[in-house]
């Protein structure tokens, strides 16, 4: 049974293996890897982890002010297999949500769960509406994903990385 949990570096390794998974560059949404950031050597996986937890807060709780996102990793049986983040602060181009499944791990439904997870926060701990979700315009599996979680297309736009899909998720009280 897969679960959500915050950054840890317990869990380094299985981390290291995910991350190496999906191959070079910045393409795993949901972990929130900047270029600059060390995620291999001990050291710099912990300074980035603890960037990550520096504002963490329970699930279900209200988020502190400071905190700009709420990150969480897709864990079974000591493996991560994911990431999904909430961002506190929109952003019109990225907004609210970003996910990620390891290559290996696709195709059993992680994302929607970890999705619909994460939009419980959105409402509970954010106290938002509605959240914008995009997604790369040929991903057709993150587009299904948002939708069996109630997106909404917005509409397509030209992005830095491509078309993206824009889609908005209304969140019932």
């Amino acid at each position: 049974m897969p679960e959500l949990i915050l950054p840890t570096t317990r869990l380094h390794t299985a981390f290291l293996d995910c991350h190496h998974e999906w191959g070079p560059g910045l393409h795993e949404d949901g972990f929130g890897i900047w270029p600059d950031d060390d995620v291999e050597s001990p050291d710099g996986f912990a300074a980035w982890v603890h960037q990550r937890n520096r504002l963490a807060h329970p699930p279900g709780t209200p988020c502190p002010a400071e905190s700009h996102a709420t990150c969480r990793w897709i864990v079974e049986n000591g493996q991560v297999l994911g990431g999904i983040a909430l961002r506190h602060i929109f952003d019109d181009d990225i907004g609210h949500i970003g996910y990620g499944v390891r290559p290996s791990a696709r195709r059993r439904g992680l994302a929607s769960w970890a999705l619909g997870e994460m939009l419980e926060e959105a409402r509970t701990a954010l106290g938002l509406d509605r959240v914008l979700i995009p997604c790369l315009a040929d991903n057709v599996a993150s587009a299904g994903t948002i939708e069996r979680n109630g997106g909404v297309l917005e509409g397509i736009r030209d992005a830095e990385h491509g078309p993206v899909r824009r889609y908005w998720i209304a969140l019932d009280r």
